[in-house]
């Protein structure tokens, strides 16, 4: 943009209101009037305001209906009313923003989109530079750069992200089209916000797909009949119905205005009105901005209201709010000076730079994303804010700068990077700790890892990647991946990044590295449980995980193969049966065709309907109609056997590392915000259990000659973990005295001896056990033990009444949950709950839900990671001179810890490790360890 040029602010008016509306909680001022939407918008628009901008409009939607409506009735139709508490915020809006001085725009008859579209082509074609204030995609098709001379640009500025586009390349790299095809673009998938129906499975990357070979949506029409496949089908069937959608989608900009750009001139602000209406509705802040004051307790409001916008990750207001000005430190912000080190004088300089640093940010350049594959591309190093470097050492492009041996650096590095005394810090560390220890460098010392500092802080903040976590704690943009190396087809390996682009990308890494922990690390200080969580769990778990990743097990290539085949073949006696129950031949795999043959053609009832209203052929829908026909049940039964072979028996032998002869999963700590160990590549933790072929699958992880498996498992944590929480005395004394929990609960409900008890009542008990602890209600208790609602509400009360401190402790949860916001393990890790306050009775429910099972299952996320953490010491001391283990931990799994052990050590494992599985928490009830041998871990398990 011309700095030089007049400019134009547009704001989407409407979409400014409903995001507030829908990422604030239900704030009020003292009078109870709600103010949550007036918040979030003041502070974008006080954001807009600090642009300076010459001309600004706030466009919204008028009432009544828009010629779009005219043409297609069911346009919008599935948008619900405006709530009430949004409506009694509207004209307040519209005071504050006139006393702004923001002209305010509704034109009867179109949309706010239209009136946008035209007055920024009148703008651009005077001249002036304009910028749309939305997130809505559509207007990307109004995006033109700017003329140098021969008139305005028109850019996007999405109020979510803060991202803008404002170039034809940035809507390509968006959305893969050029702005004049977006368009066409959206008519291929439709908008399923305004009800506009697009080609069925055509979504981005189909569309794009078809413009790029096309050209244009006349262009797909055309040739239509050359589309291959189902999606060829479906777009034929939508040929009739795609120029309507055309024109729904595209702005009109040749809208009869009563005033041109010109007339948009920003007017003084009327302070006066502003005071009074910031005093009203409690805006501290901004009412200091124009120099007035409000109650004291207004600033209570104020923190809370701006506490929220911090964590609400869903309207990306943090960027704007007054308390992320104060927080932000703008010497973080500031651009860093890097080195590219490329000779032994500059190495020299470094190492000497680190060996004086208290602590110094390292990060590993690679050409993989697989830790047990990459090779080192080059390493980067900051001491301070600001400062860093740079060193290549394998960039191979043509003319590539001569750069220093790899193995004279690492030598050089190994006295800094092994000395346990020298702190490092890292954004996911784990992965440069392997990279390097395969390289022959074993990294010790590793003290902070700002990805686990965001985590535990806040787990539902913000996404814990090092650009969101910049951009959240620093108001930092860094620099991308895709920037220096590219995307998609067009994508180059590091090593072939040109070494000053690859320089201001890494050495960034870990100055960016080191700026986050200055400012995450007090905040976690200040807080004593989360310090105590960060240091005594996560912390030490990294090295844990690394050598457990690096251990990695061994499966048998040949079972799997094995059951392969078998599941083919029952695959095809599925299909086969299938068939002969439809009496014609259908793909089991299309969804259209299995709805036509169970709704139309069988007449059995669609009890589950897709978000659209349309019959819906998933699992829950095939099961809740599988006790009518024989057929929902072989389909699931189908679909169930070809997920294990996709899944697990097919896709297990291709990973097999071929160096180690072993598949190495990763985990992750920053997965699940109650704290549980997340897995991927493959993904272990998944394995079916509850059906005989899934646990077949666990036969093929085996142990080599002269080892066993061994797997050590908790015993019911979750229900003992709410025996301790709640303190409830019938729940402490059945864990106590060692009795079956499910008898012991079924004998109370039910008003028998434990002996009594027969197998439909524990099964009950165990329902109602394990179905209370996840929030089940007396509606999915029937359904799932298959009585009336009534029936499972008196089980529900019977309980209740046998254990009431179950229910004093849930009504408590329930009650800090509302009060503070968030809920906390036995270890003082938090889950926030940003739904507590929903004005939607779902989400609100949910939350609910969430604030009772999250101290439990996070208390038990906690106690299985103290427990690896013990045993792998005592496992580290029981390695011989030469390194060489007599038992490796190779897989975690919920609350299981899976070994490979020699077979002469095997009684003492057990005793080892289930004794400190056992005492990894003080609780009180005890906590029990089954342990099981074998050859397999389906043997042991």
């Amino acid at each position: 943009m011309n700095d030089t040029a007049r400019r134009l602010v547009l704001i989407d008016g409407s979409s400014y209101l409903y995001r507030a509306f829908h990422a604030l909680p239900p704030l009020s001022n003292d009078d109870g009037e709600p103010t949550g939407a007036l918040f979030g918008v003041v502070n974008m628009l006080r954001a807009t305001l600090k642009e300076k901008p010459d001309y600004v409009a706030f466009v919204v939607d008028a009432p009544g209906k828009t010629f779009r409506d005219e043409l297609y009735p069911e346009y919008k139709a599935n948008r619900p009313p405006m709530p009430d508490e949004l409506r009694a915020q509207v004209q307040p809006m519209c005071e504050i923003v006139e006393a702004l001085g923001m002209p305010i725009l509704r034109v009867p008859g179109v949309e706010a989109d239209d009136v946008i579209g035209t007055l920024a082509v009148q703008a651009a074609g005077d001249g002036i530079d304009v910028t749309i204030s939305t997130s809505d995609k559509d207007f990307a098709q109004l995006v033109r750069p700017n003329g140098d001379g021969d008139g305005g640009g028109i850019a996007l500025v999405n109020t979510m992200s803060g991202s803008r586009m404002d170039s034809e390349q940035a809507v390509i790299d968006k959305f893969g089209v050029r702005p004049g095809q977006i368009v066409d673009y959206l008519a291929l998938m439709g908008d399923t916000v305004d009800n506009v129906p697009g080609v069925h499975k055509c979504g981005p990357k189909t569309a794009a797909k078809w413009l790029a070979e096309y050209d244009s949506l006349d262009g797909v029409i055309a040739h239509a009949g050359a589309i291959k496949g189902k999606i060829g089908d479906n777009l034929r069937e939508a040929l009739d119905r795609l120029p309507l959608n055309r024109t729904l989608v595209t702005i009109r900009t040749d809208v009869e205005l009563e005033q041109g750009p010109a007339a948009l001139a920003l007017r003084e602000a009327h302070n006066d009105a502003l005071r009074a209406l910031y005093t009203r509705y409690g805006f501290k802040q901004a009412l200091k901005e124009i120099g007035g004051t409000g109650p004291e307790q207004d600033g209570a409001q104020q923190a809370r209201a701006e506490q929220a916008g911090m964590r609400n990750t869903a309207a990306g207001y943090a960027r704007t709010t007054a308390a992320d000005d104060a927080e932000l430190d703008p010497a973080l912000a500031a651009a860093g000076s890097y080195d590219c080190v490329t000779t032994q004088a500059q190495l020299d300089d470094w190492i000497g730079r680190l060996r004086a640093a208290e602590e110094f940010a390292f990060d590993c350049e690679t050409d993989s994303l697989d830790p047990m594959r990459a090779n080192l591309v080059g390493l980067s190093f900051s001491t301070e804010p600001g400062a860093a470097c740079y060193i290549p050492l394998a960039h191979d492009y043509p003319g590539a700068p001569a750069q220093l041996d790899r193995d004279a650096v690492l030598d050089a590095l190994r006295p800094l990077l092994s000395d346990p005394q020298r702190r490092k810090l890292g954004q996911h560390g784990k992965y440069d700790l392997h990279v390097l220890r395969r390289h022959g460098v074993e990294v010790r010392g590793y003290a902070d890892d700002t990805m686990l500092e965001s985590f535990v802080y806040n787990a539902t903040a913000s996404r814990h990647d090092m650009d969101s976590l910049a951009k959240r704690y620093l108001g930092y943009d860094t620099v991308k991946y895709a920037d220096v190396a590219g995307k998609g087809a067009k994508a180059i390996p590091f090593s072939q990044v040109a070494l000053d682009d690859a320089t201001g990308y890494a050495a960034e890494d870990a100055d960016v590295t080191l700026r986050l922990h200055r400012v995450l690390a007090p905040k976690l200080a200040a807080v004593d449980g989360l310090e105590r969580v960060y240091r005594d769990i996560e912390m030490p778990l990294v090295k844990v995980l690394e050598r457990i990743e690096a251990n990695g097990v061994m499966v048998d290539g040949d079972e799997l193969r094995r059951q392969s085949a078998k599941l083919g073949r029952r695959m095809l006696a599925a299909q086969q049966k299938a068939t002969e129950l439809a009496g014609r031949s259908f793909n089991l795999d299309s969804p259209k065709q299995l709805g036509a043959l169970l709704f139309d053609e069988l007449k059995l009832p669609a009890l589950v309907k897709t978000p659209k209203g349309q019959p819906s052929t998933n699992e829950e829908a095939l099961e809740a109609i599988a006790d009518q026909h024989e057929l929902p049940r072989v389909i699931l039964e189908y679909r169930g056997l070809a997920k294990l072979r996709s899944t697990y028996t097919d896709k297990l032998p291709e990973m097999v590392n071929p160096d180690t002869g072993r598949v190495h999963t990763s985990y992750h700590q920053a997965g699940a915000a109650t704290g549980r160990l997340a897995s991927s590549d493959p993904n272990l933790q998944n394995i079916p259990i509850r059906t005989e072929d899934g646990r077949r699958i666990r036969t093929a992880f085996v142990a080599p000659p002269g080892r066993k498996i061994v797997a050590c498992d908790y015993s019911q944590i979750e229900l003992r973990i709410m025996a301790h929480l709640s303190g409830d005395e019938g729940l402490v004394n059945a864990f106590a005295s060692g009795a079956d929990i499910h008898r012991a609960t079924a004998a109370e409900v039910f008003g028998k001896t434990i002996d009594a008890v027969d197998g439909n009542e524990r099964r009950a008990a165990k329902a109602i056990n394990f179905g209370l602890m996840y929030g089940m209600s007396a509606f999915g208790l029937a359904k799932q033990l298959g009585v009336s609602r009534g029936e499972a509400q008196d089980y529900i009360a019977l309980y209740f009444s046998r254990y009431p401190g179950v229910r004093d402790f849930m009504e408590r949860t329930r009650e800090q949950a509302r009060e503070q916001g968030y809920v906390e393990t036995v270890f003082g890790r938090r889950l926030y709950l940003e739904q507590i306050h929903a004005r939607n009775q779902g989400l609100r429910a949910g939350a609910e839900r969430a604030a009772i099972n999250a101290p439990m299952q996070g208390t038990a996320a906690d106690i299985i990671k103290r427990a690896m953490i013990d045993v792998d010491a005592w496992l580290s001391g029981q390695a011989d001179g030469k390194g060489a283990a007599p038992a490796l931990m190779v897989l975690q799994v919920h609350d299981e810890l899976v070994f490979e052990v020699e077979a002469n050590f095997v009684e003492t494992l057990v005793a080892e490790v289930s004794g400190r599985m056992s005492a990894a928490a003080e609780l009180r009830v005890p906590l029990v360890v089954d342990c099981g041998i074998g050859d397999n871990w389906e043997e042991a398990h």
